[in-house]
């Protein structure tokens, strides 16, 4: 199955053009070091290894920070696959669509040492020309981002004219049009945060000031939104459902909870849950109810007419 990813190549995507010149994409994050026998298959097992070497080229950051830039080191160098399909920014409003067309290779000393090549196609994407929700999702922060859930608009906008319909090639996703209203209640959600109960004691994660906590990823799936709170100790999983929510959230949730515990947080830190959803029913409820540390929230859309 083709996926279709947005890499960022370079921080504000400084080495843009000299990528889509060599027909490459690479990575840095200051491991140094030929990684063609370090790529197991899966991203938790090549975290495990490389993020305390991560920390300790990057004194004082913490482990969500590592865990992040791991993640997107092994999504570049093996989670890509031959023939999927990446979008690159190029500073300029326009992005680079190209195939994937080699496996992992080094090159010490390059400015993005850890490479794939790619046969960039003729057409560039403007961004001017796509619909909000992939101007979101390709906006996303970090390195890798999935948006195979928009192929057939990238495939129209590079001039394959499929037909713009919703689709969704991740089978745990059952409507595809609540699915992309999810994401809409997400994105609102990020930018309203502290308007919200929520944004007065936590902070979506940032790092170097630059939001990295929306679709954060983990090893059972994206976690909506990885908050922690504003004295540091606590953090904070939410997890937004359109509508009536299922009491399976609550599996869920924990799953996601259990990679944050294990995996990010640090010794003094704990770990809390937040469900969002419009409605509860009693089987949530009950479940909730011998749940500690995870939270339930309604939200309520409101929509006004004002005659002129």
């Amino acid at each position: 199955m083709k996926n279709y990813i947005r890499v960022i190549l370079g921080a504000k995507n400084i080495f843009a053009k000299e990528c889509y010149e060599g027909n490459f994409i690479g990575a840095d994050y200051g491991i140094e070091q030929d990684l063609t026998d370090e790529l197991p298959e899966n991203w938790r097992d090549f975290n495990a290894k490389f993020r305390e070497i991560w920390l300790k080229k990057h004194p004082g950051k913490s482990k969500v920070a590592a865990g992040l830039a791991c993640g997107m080191l092994w999504t570049v160098c093996k989670g890509i696959n031959m023939g999927d399909i990446v979008i690159c920014p190029d500073g300029l409003g326009k992005y680079y669509v190209g195939e994937v067309t080699s496996q992992y290779h080094y090159h010490p000393g390059a400015n993005l040492p850890h490479q794939r090549s790619v046969k960039w196609y003729p057409e560039q994407i403007d961004r001017a020309a796509m619909s909000q929700e992939l101007k979101n999702s390709t906006g996303s922060t970090g390195t890798t981002a999935y948006i195979t859930s928009y192929a057939n608009e990238i495939e129209s906008l590079i001039g394959n004219n499929k037909p713009p319909v919703i689709i969704s090639t991740d089978p745990s996703v059952e409507n595809v049009s609540e699915f992309a209203l999810e994401k809409h209640l997400e994105d609102f959600l990020v930018k309203n945060w502290k308007q919200t109960d929520l944004g007065k004691h936590y902070n979506i994660y940032e790092i170097d000031g630059e939001i990295i906590g929306q679709q954060f990823p983990s090893d059972t799936g994206p976690i909506d939104i990885l908050a922690i709170s504003k004295d540091k100790t606590t953090l904070l999983v939410v997890e937004l459902k359109k509508g009536r929510v299922s009491d399976n959230v609550v599996g869920q949730i924990q799953r996601y909870m259990g990679y944050v515990k294990e995996e990010l947080a640090e010794p003094n830190q704990e770990v809390k849950g937040v469900i969002i959803g419009l409605e509860d029913d009693i089987r949530i409820k009950r479940a909730l109810a011998v749940t500690t540390n995870i939270d339930f929230y309604r939200y309520q859309i409101i929509f006004k007419l004002h005659k002129s």
